[in-house]
Order: C-alpha cells, then structure tokens, then sequence
C-alpha cells in the first residue's frame, strides 16, 4: 500500500463478503420455493425470502462501493483518508441499519416498496451514514489530486445519495408511487452507479495495463456521457404500464435502446486497453475478473435488456421469468464481478503479500460465471415459455407453474454451485495466505 489510510477498506471488504454469502442463502431458500412450494412456509414465507435476498444485494453492494472508495481514494488523490476513525463509525451505522432491517423483515415489519422495505429508521440511518462517508472522501478529494478517476467516482456517489432521497418520498397513488419509485432503482443500477462502475473499471486498467493516464481518463469521458445520456431518459421503460402519459413508449423505447452503446463502449474500453498494455502483471484473478465484468455486464444489461425494452415486446413479456434472468446477469456482470476485481486488486496489498491462491480465485470466477450463465440461460427459456402460455394462449398463472418446474429445478441448482463458488472466492481473499516465490528468484545452492 502507497498510503496507510488505504487499510480502512478491509473491514468494508469483509461485511460486504459476509453479506453477500448471506444474500445466496436467502437465494437458495427463494429458488427452492420455487421447485417445493411449501419450503419454509410457515418459518419465513417466500415475500420475506425473496425481501432479504433482494435488499442484501443492494446493501452489500453499496458497503462494497465505500470500500472501494476508501482503497483509491488515498492514490488518486495523493493523501490519506480524512478521517479512518469517521470511516469505521459510519461502516458501523451502515451494518446496525442493515442487520436490523433484516431482522425487522422477518417479523413482518417493512414498508412493502420492492428494494425499499427498509423500516423508516433504518433508512435515517442508511442516509446518516451515507452523508458520514461522503463527507469523509470527498474532504480527502478536495485536499489532493484531482483526477478523472476519483472525480467521476465521487459524482457517482454524490448523485446515488441524492436520488436515494428519494426513499422518503412514499405518495398515496400507486401510480405516482411507482413513478418515483424508479428514481431510486433504476437511475441507481442503469445510470449513476454506472458511473460509479467506469470509475472503477478506469483505476483498475490504469493499474494492470500500465497504458497511459490521459488516454484511459478519455475514454472513461465518453461512457459516462454515454450513460447518462442514454440511462436517465431510459428510465421511461418501466413507465410502459402504471398509467403515465402514452409519450413515455416511443421516449423509452429509444433510450433504453441507446443503453446499449455505453455497456459496449466498456467491453472494446476494457479489451483494447489490456491489449494495448502490459498484460503481466502479476494478479491475473484480478485481470481476470476485471475483463469478465465489462463482457457480461455488456451482455446481462445491454443485450438481455434489450431483448424486453421495446414497448410492443415488453407488454407481453413484463414481469416474466425474463426480467428475472436480465436481472440476475446484469447486477452479477455490472457490479458484483467488478467489485470482486477490486477486492481481488486490493486484498494482496492489504494483507502485505504477494498475490496468492490465484488458482483457487480463477476457478471461483469460471464456477460462478458459468453457473450465473446457466442460471440467465434457463430463466430466458422459462420466461419464453411463459410470454406464449400466459400472454398468448391465456392460460392460468399457476397452472404455468407447474410447466415450468423443471427450469426451476435447474435455477436452484445453478444458485447451489454459485454458493459453492463464493465460499472458493472468500477463501482464496481471506484464507491463509501462501506467498508465491518469484518466477526470477531461485534457491540458494550449498556452497553460496
């Protein structure tokens, strides 16, 4: 580590970890509801399953993005952490208001808006810790260097605490619920956190490439304009159906296509600039991890995405087993691979060691990724199934169901090998470390 202050992202690192393994057992408990309905029925019904599983993701993600924050933050800016003390208080509120909503979700106490179940003190202090966070870096921003980097990263964050404002905001119209309601969710995942995810994308080819500052700080310009540009007027995609006005098909339809270009822009990005550089450096589970983000986040939510975005493909295929398989592969290729390129990065130098159990690391990327693609693979197939019985035939939704059991026998076991492949990735980060022996080095013969 340049900077000492850099060590303040571990503890973030290990709750995220915690609670993503977390996150996959409520995943596992949802998909075998799925194949046994009657699975945990009566100890925690399937709302509450499916209510952790989803709020996990969303908090393990946004610890994981402090955490991240923290480990570049002193680098780019040339200075330590403002306050490492601040930081660990804040991580500490940010835990309290997640563990505690968890366990308020399963005594039935939430607030019923899908990824916004928070009870209402849980969300003071989610904000009160979020407010601690960006005050801490963006004082250590203002007193250091400024780059493209850190600068678009703290935009990123900035503008996802601003809409998460909009939490608070819960109108008696359903309509003008829902309407609000995507503010959060998807300015969140398809417009600021983009930001947020080419910054990281940006530090993490600066450090393994090698190529130079200015022509990455370049590229990163364009595909946040590119985001921002497409992602904040593609929201009109989930205006389709809850009753706004008939001008947000043709306006949603266009933006949400163009959503497209800027996940596209991250793929040549990624893959030109390791082609482009140096591609020796010595962690290749984080190079690995690092490329195979910005591929399937192209593919889970640019191409799944578009499959369903189109106003007169999505009126028959909303709410289907199709969103459920664009969801899962573009949350995974966005944000959790390129999170776990960073930690990948990152956990070698917080520990004081070379990189190590790259092997075991490697394997757990080519597991969970495979999995994850079966897993977007069988609900695609589901979904298509159940457009044509449910929309076009009109048959019953549950007696679908039962015709699509099988797919859901193989989504569970797809979840099972993506939990086997995320105990392998936090083992190989914070498992015993074995220092690899340079390649150059060799042993000292008796007689020297």
């Amino acid at each position: 580590m340049k900077y000492e202050t850099q060590k303040v992202a571990l503890p973030f690192f290990m709750v995220a970890m915690a609670l993503f393994a977390l996150q996959i057992v409520f995943g596992l408990a949802a998909a075998a509801a799925y194949v046994w309905p009657h699975f945990m029925s009566e100890a925690m019904p399937f709302n509450i399953t499916r209510t952790s599983h989803t709020n996990l993701l969303i908090v393990w993600l946004l610890i994981s993005f402090m955490g991240c924050t923290y480990y570049l933050m002193p680098e780019e800016a040339e200075n330590e952490i403002f306050s490492p003390n601040l930081a660990y208080l804040q991580l500490a509120i940010f835990a309290i208001a997640g563990a505690g909503s968890l366990i308020s979700y399963q005594f039935g106490i939430h607030e019923g808006r899908h990824y916004l179940e928070q009870p209402l003190w849980a969300k003071i202090f989610i904000t009160v810790s979020f407010l601690m966070f960006l005050f801490n870096t963006s004082l250590t921003l203002l007193k250091g260097r400024k780059t493209a980097i850190n600068m678009v990263l703290m935009l990123g964050l900035w503008l996802a605490a601003v809409f998460w404002l909009f939490a608070f905001y819960n109108p008696d119209n359903l309509a003008l619920d829902k309407l609000w309601w995507w503010w959060i969710v998807h300015i969140w995942v398809e417009g600021v956190w983009e930001l947020i995810m080419a910054s990281l994308l940006g530090y993490l080819l600066i450090k393994m490439t090698g190529v130079d500052r200015e022509i990455i700080e370049k590229w990163l310009y364009v595909i946040v304009g590119l985001a921002l540009f497409s992602g904040l007027l593609g929201t009109g995609h989930h205006y389709y159906w809850i009753g706004t006005p008939g001008y947000w098909q043709p306006i949603g339809s266009i933006f949400s296509t163009l959503e497209v270009i800027p996940f596209f822009a991250m793929v040549v990005f990624a893959f030109y600039m390791f082609w482009k550089g140096n591609r020796n450096h010595p962690n290749k589970a984080a190079m690995l991890w690092t490329m195979g983000s910005a591929a399937v986040a192209f593919f889970g939510a640019g191409v799944w995405g578009f499959m369903h975005t189109l106003s007169w493909i999505n009126y028959y295929t909303h709410g289907t087993q199709i969103t459920a398989a664009h969801g899962h592969l573009a949350f995974y290729g966005a944000y959790v691979m390129l999170v776990m390129g960073v930690i990948t990065y990152a956990m070698p130098q917080l520990r004081r060691v070379q990189p190590y159990n790259q092997v075991l690391n490697m394997w757990s990327f080519w597991v969970m990724t495979s999995a994850m693609w079966f897993m977007t693979f069988t609900l695609t197939f589901a979904g298509v199934v159940q457009t044509h019985l449910q929309r076009v035939l009109g048959m019953n939704f549950m007696q679908i169901q039962d015709q699509l059991e099988l797919f859901y026998v193989f989504r569970f076991g797809t979840g099972i090998f993506v939990g086997i492949a995320a105990v392998m990735f936090i083992y190989s980060v914070f498992g015993p470390a074995r220092e690899q022996v340079p390649a150059t080095s060799r042993p000292l013969a008796a007689t020297e």
